[in-house]
Formats: structure tokens, C-alpha cells, sequence
């Protein structure tokens, strides 16, 4: 048999290769000789059965469960939608859900008829096939004091999800197992989201509130005060009503407000407000806490306009038993407004008004008014205006001002004026000069202009023909002032013109006779040494200094000090700033100690120092101790300046509240020769007074017997807007 079998797996061997390769001769038939090990594997696979197809482990599987519910009054129904597979051919049985009450059963819109084994609900359902079975279901409610409840045995599928809904908003829903993906309020109802576990029976419960029987509401009684900010604007009229309700009786959940005819409403906010909406032209304001007593809104509206004449309206609320209310009128751009009023509106100081309402506007002010409104009379305001185009930048400003003014012994003063101006378009320069004064010569960029005098003052060219400034340059014009003679002493006041240029930094130096000692310097302007140097500009061998104030502990910045802080500036008798210096400064009432060292501008700074009696120690080597002892007043604080003395001994300078009086063990003589050298370098002439002299003699048309000998003081005022600058002292012949 064997060797039978051998012979036939030959001949089908060589059939085949005569087949594949029909292009060549085919062998003869005959035997071959095989290896045993070859031979047993031929016929071990020979011997294998064929590989029939497997049975699926599983007939079926449900894929998802959809559960959507309805909790009503004693009962949860909703549908259940059971999705999956039959895997095997034929028919087979699918276990839907254990536990619920099946009202009715679906497939693709047919009745489904179902089996019960042990309390299964079983579909008989064809393979292999998709399947998605819809059963309307019930499930018992458990209603106890205070909560309702229900268990929900969720069917075994690959997920399950449940959309509930709860009579009631916000109802607080707890699910377990399972979890909350969602939860919304939707017309009175809780909408509830979640993913359950499958096979696993879920709890769900939830709060809720006896209804009380309805009582019959109080009568609504408040009182409405209304403070309105009217805007015009070049396009539009808005409305911006701050509205305060004292409810006096009952509990409101709305209040209504009558929208002005033309008008939209733009938005409304407010601490108790939960929702507006407009209905037929009246706005409704719901509150979320009926109960409050006190309510405040923020309602504003706004109306197109083209003319340039309107009436402002008035917000009032409906039903209210008395209303009062302030109105405030502003701008937006350069207008000339006027406001007439009527109906029982009175007008108001600005500075009167409500600050909250203040607080709203963002334009120049224009009236203010104030109303009782009368059941017999309704406020009325027309508002009218005239427009102006705006510029969008400054015509002319002034970078710096160096004023020369020389005094004669009769009284006379002769002023030049010289400013470096940057123009855009701005033609003239208005000056009003003081009473007996006038204009001598003027000059712009180094030519000659003449002067203009008009019905409100004279007027000094900015520019002249062919001229056409592309950056800085330089205006100066000279004044002659009568003044009054000088008598052996007494009082003397200096002033400057008003300008309509703003100047960034003024600087004024004053050129007295040498007989004349003056002292008890005043005015506008500061005094120059009372600066510090550092603020010194010697670019044309002028002083520039401008205010500085402390913002941390070792640096300035330019304003007042603020609240709290503490600060001023140490120098030697010269006035030259001494920096390095050890100042500590002791609260006599709290006994808190501070202690600061002055920056290379002599200035120190500490903060958070309480009010009351304070003593103030300045220590440097070299100098004598300085000690003063003063009130600190931290709402307004000021800088206090200490001048130290040179010493070569220990010794103490002490300065009492206030006082100028300067109490000092010694001082040698060569410190007050110093001093007196120092004094006399600080004011001695510029050489703007010199140049000024030489005008005099040959170029200004006038004749003045200027002094030639004489001393300078220095001042400096910083940003000047269209105001007068004037410096007063006491004098004596010497």
C-alpha cells in the first residue's frame, strides 16, 4: 500500500511539473526514493481533518442604553432604547431589563412581543442581525418629608446613559451610582445628564419644598431717586440713569420703567437685578431678592442725532409714591451748550452734585440740576448746542522760557522775554501785559518782527513770511514797566504776562541795583538754591530745576510726597546738596524709630510715618549734627530742608517747630567768609543781564538808566498755563 501511495504522489508530482513547464519533455515514469522522516510528514498531513468554522462564544450583545425619563407626580416614566447584535444564525434569546415595568415594546416601529423568565424581560429576536428595541417603562416614586427617590436598575449593556427631568429649577439632584455630566434649568424643570454603571441598579433622589397655601400680596410701596447723566456727543444722545429704590411696603420681584419714545435701551446692571427685557416700550427690571429693602440700577439708553437741538428725557418708574432726582449735562468734544429748564427743575452748583454721578461722566461738565417731580408738573430740558472742530494736537507749545529783567534804581524794569517754541500753525502769541507796560521789540528766529496790539491785548508774532519752522526755535520779545519808585525800604512785587503758550519750564532771573538789600523772597516762582543741583542744566549757563518728590527709598519722582510718606532734602550752608548723610527720624508719641541715608541728590525718603511730634537727627562726618524737632502731619506732608554747618569739633545745630532761628555752639570765621564768597558767586549776573545792558545802550528804542553793578536771583516755575508769575521781596538801602 505503501508503496502504491508513493507511486501516486509521484505521477501528481510530475503531471503537475509537466503542466507548469509544458515547453519541455516529460520525464518517464518510475520510482522514487524518498527519506523516511519526509515519507511520516506526508502522511501525518494526509491524516489531518479539515478545519470546520466556530460557533461565536456569545449569541448576542447590547451595545448601549438610552434611558430618558420623566419624574411626574407619584411616578418616573420614560423610554428605555437597548441597542446591539445577534451573532448566531437562527433565533435567539436577549435579556433586556430586570426590574422595571414595561408598559409596551418596539422594533423599527412594530410591537415587539416579550417573554418573562425569573423576572427578565426576554426578546426573541432573529440572527445573525442588528437589533435597537424602544420599551415604554415605569418605575415607583418614594416621595418622604423633604425628598423624593427612586431606584433605576440599569440594564447590562457596553454603556448606559440617563437624561432625567425634575419639576422644579435648581433642584439639588444626587445620583449613586453614576455620574453628573450635566445640569441645566429649562420653563421650571431640572435637566439632568449622567452616565450610569451597567448591570448595577442606580439611586437617584433629590430635595424639595412644601408649597405653602398662597397668601394675598402686600400692596408695593417705594420711593425711586433717580440721578441721570445726559451725553452729547456729535452722533448721539446716551443716558446714563443711576437709580436707587427704597421699598417701603411689600415685596417686589419687578419694577417697570417707561422707555422715552425713540430711544434704545442699551443694557441695565445692578447688585439685585436678575434679568431685564423691554415689553412694549417699558423696561421690566426683575429682582432675584423680593425681600431686600433697598435696590440700585445702572440703566442706560441712547438716540441718534443729526440736529442740534434736543430734550433731554427723564427715566421714571412706574407706580412710585415719590421720586426725586439729579440730572447732569456734559459735552464730548469742543461745544458751546446751553440748557433751559423747566417743569420743576432747578439748577445746581456743580460742585454740589452726587459724587457717584460725577463719577460716571468722562467730558467737560456743563449744568447740573435737581428735581421733585410733582403729580401736576413733569421737568422738562432743552438742550441746545454749537459745535467747534477739534484739533488734534497743541498749536504751539513753549519747551523752556529764560526771562532777564533788569530793575533801575527809579522803580523801572526791563524784561526779555526768550522762549524755544515749537509751532504747528499758531500765527501770534497772546500777551497781557501788566498795568503800565509795554511791548519794545520782538524778534523770531534771530529777525526782527513787529509787534500787534489788539482789542484784548497785545500780540507777539510766532511766525513771519517766507518762514516755515520744521522744529525748535526761538521767540523773544522785550517789555518796559513803568513801576514805582524805590524808597529807603519796604515791600516790592514783580510780575510776568500772561502767555497763551504753555511753557514747559519757566526760568526768571531777577537784576537788583547793588544798594538795594533785599530778602524774604515770595511769589509763584521757587527760589532756585532751594532746589537740587542735580536738576542743574548748564547747557547755556542757566539753572533749570524742576519739583521731585520721593517713590521708593533711594530714588525721586516729580509731584508732592504722598500720605504717610516722609522725606526732604540736606545741604551745607552753601546750599549744595550733601549726599551720604545719616538721618533718623523718632515718633515721640509711638517711639517708632527710622532711619534713611541721603542718595547722591541729598534727598531722603522714609515711609508709613505716623503723625505727631517728630524728631528729625542728621549726622555727617565733617558737619555739625543737625537736630530738629517738629509736627508730622501725614495726611499733608512737607519736605523739610536741613542745611548743615562745617565743622572740624563735635557740635549740634537744633532747629525747633517751624523756626528759623538756628541755635550753633560754634562757627568759625573762615565758614562765614565761605559763605559770603559762596552767596556772592550764586548771584552774580548772567551773561543774559550783560547782553541786555548792551541792547539798552544801542539797540532798543528807549532810553534807561540801567544799573551796571548789582546782584541776580534765580527762580523757576515749571509748567506755566496761561497765567501771570510773580515774585515779591523786602528791600532796604543799604
Amino acid at each position: 500500500m505503501k508503496r502504491n501511495l508513493l507511486a501516486l504522489i509521484m505521477v501528481l508530482s510530475v503531471t503537475m511539473f509537466g503542466q507548469e513547464k509544458s515547453d519541455l519533455p516529460l520525464p518517464s515514469s518510475g520510482n522514487v526514493t524518498l527519506q523516511l522522516a519526509e515519507y511520516n510528514r506526508l502522511l501525518e498531513l494526509a491524516a489531518k481533518p479539515i478545519k470546520r468554522s466556530e460557533i461565536p462564544p456569545l449569541h448576542y450583545a447590547v451595545k448601549r442604553a438610552e434611558l430618558k425619563l420623566q419624574v411626574g407626580n407619584e411616578s418616573v416614566l420614560g423610554t428605555v432604547q437597548l441597542e446591539g447584535e445577534v451573532f448566531t444564525k437562527g433565533v435567539a434569546k436577549v435579556p433586556l431589563t430586570t426590574g422595571i415595568t414595561v408598559l409596551d415594546a418596539h422594533q423599527e416601529g412594530k410591537a415587539l412581543p416579550l417573554q418573562q423568565e425569573g423576572g427578565t424581560h426576554v426578546a426573541i429576536l432573529p440572527g445573525p442581525s442588528q437589533f435597537s428595541i424602544t420599551l415604554d417603562a415605569g418605575l415607583h416614586l418614594a416621595l418622604d418629608a423633604g425628598r423624593a427617590s427612586f431606584n433605576l436598575p440599569v440594564p447590562s449593556a457596553g454603556s448606559a446613559r440617563l437624561s432625567l427631568r425634575i419639576p422644579g429649577d435648581h433642584a439639588n439632584v444626587r445620583i449613586n451610582p453614576g455620574l453628573i455630566t450635566s445640569r441645566t434649568s429649562d420653563k421650571g424643570q431640572t435637566i439632568i445628564e449622567a452616565t450610569l454603571v451597567p448591570g448595577q441598579a442606580t439611586n437617584i433622589w433629590w430635595t424639595t419644598r412644601e408649597i405653602a397655601a398662597p397668601s394675598v400680596p402686600r400692596e408695593v410701596r417705594f420711593l425711586s431717586d433717580v440721578k441721570t447723566l445726559v451725553s452729547v456727543s456729535e452722533a448721539d444722545i446716551k443716558i446714563a440713569a443711576l437709580a436707587d429704590i427704597t421699598v417701603i411696603q411689600g415685596d417686589p420681584s419687578q419694577f417697570a420703567v417707561e422707555l422715552p419714545p425713540g430711544y434704545e435701551f442699551t443694557g441695565a446692571t445692578g447688585g439685585s437685578l436678575e434679568s431685564s427685557e423691554v415689553q412694549s416700550g417699558v423696561l421690566v427690571l426683575k429682582v432675584s431678592a423680593p425681600a431686600q429693602r433697598s435696590h440700585q440700577f445702572l440703566i442706560s439708553i441712547e438716540k441718534s442725532i443729526s440736529a442740534t437741538k434736543a430734550d433731554a428725557p427723564f427715566l421714571s418708574f412706574k407706580e412710585t409714591q415719590r421720586e426725586t432726582g439729579e440730572v447732569l449735562v456734559e459735552g464730548a468734544g469742543t461745544m458751546e451748550l446751553t440748557a433751559t429748564e423747566g417743569g420743576g427743575l432747578k439748577r445746581m452748583d456743580l460742585k454740589e452734585i452726587n459724587p457717584y454721578l460725577r463719577s460716571l461722566a468722562r467730558f467737560p461738565l456743563q449744568a447740573a440740576f435737581r428735581y421733585h417731580r410733582q403729580p401736576a408738573e413733569t421737568p422738562t430740558l432743552a438742550l441746545g448746542w454749537v459745535r467747534f472742530p477739534d484739533s488734534s494736537v497743541l498749536a504751539a507749545v513753549a519747551e523752556r522760557a529764560v526771562v532777564t529783567t533788569l530793575v533801575t534804581s527809579e522803580g523801572k524794569s526791563l524784561t526779555e522775554v526768550t522762549m524755544t517754541i515749537k509751532n504747528q500753525a499758531q500765527p501770534f502769541l497772546k500777551v497781557e501785559l501788566p498795568q503800565g507796560a509795554n511791548i519794545l521789540s520782538a524778534d523770531v528766529a534771530g529777525e526782527k518782527v513787529k509787534p500787534v496790539q489788539g482789542p484784548d491785548g497785545n500780540r507777539v508774532p510766532l511766525l513771519r513770511p517766507g518762514f516755515r519752522p520744521t522744529d525748535s526755535y526761538t521767540v523773544s520779545f522785550v517789555f518796559m514797566h513803568s513801576g514805582s519808585p524805590f524808597a529807603k525800604k519796604g515791600d516790592s512785587e514783580l510780575s510776568l504776562p500772561k502767555m497763551d503758550v504753555p511753557i514747559s519750564v519757566l526760568q526768571w532771573e531777577v537784576f537788583l541795583p547793588e544798594q538795594y538789600k533785599v530778602k524774604d523772597f515770595g511769589g509763584d516762582a521757587i527760589a532756585a538754591n532751594l532746589l537740587p543741583a542735580s536738576y542743574l542744566d548748564t547747557s547755556d549757563g542757566r539753572a533749570i530745576y524742576a519739583n521731585a518728590i520721593f517713590s521708593n527709598e533711594n530714588s525721586l519722582s516729580a509731584g508732592p510726597l504722598l500720605p504717610g510718606q516722609m522725606g526732604g532734602m540736606v545741604t551745607d550752608s552753601t546750599g549744595a546738596v550733601v549726599s551720604d548723610a545719616q538721618v533718623t527720624v523718632v515718633s515721640s508719641t509711638t517711639g517708632i524709630k527710622k532711619m534713611a541715608t541721603t542718595d547722591s541728590s541729598g534727598r531722603w525718603f522714609i515711609a508709613s510715618m505716623p503723625p505727631g511730634r517728630v524728631k528729625i537727627e542728621v549726622v555727617k562726618q565733617g558737619f555739625s549734627t543737625f537736630v530738629s524737632t517738629l509736627d508730622h502731619d501725614a495726611a499733608r506732608p512737607l519736605e523739610q530742608v536741613a542745611r548743615l554747618k562745617v565743622s572740624g569739633v563735635t557740635e549740634t545745630v537744633e532747629v525747633t517747630t517751624e523756626a528759623e532761628a538756628v541755635n550753633s555752639r560754634r562757627e568759625s570765621k573762615s565758614d562765614r567768609d565761605k559763605k559770603k564768597q559762596l552767596d556772592q558767586q550764586a548771584n552774580s549776573p548772567s551773561s543774559n543781564v550783560m547782553n541786555l545792558q548792551r541792547r539798552v545802550a544801542g539797540v532798543l528804542p528807549v532810553r534807561v538808566d540801567v544799573p551796571r553793578a548789582g546782584n541776580s536771583f534765580r527762580f523757576v516755575r515749571p509748567l506755566v498755563l496761561d497765567e501771570e508769575t510773580k515774585v515779591t521781596f523786602n528791600y532796604k538801602n543799604k
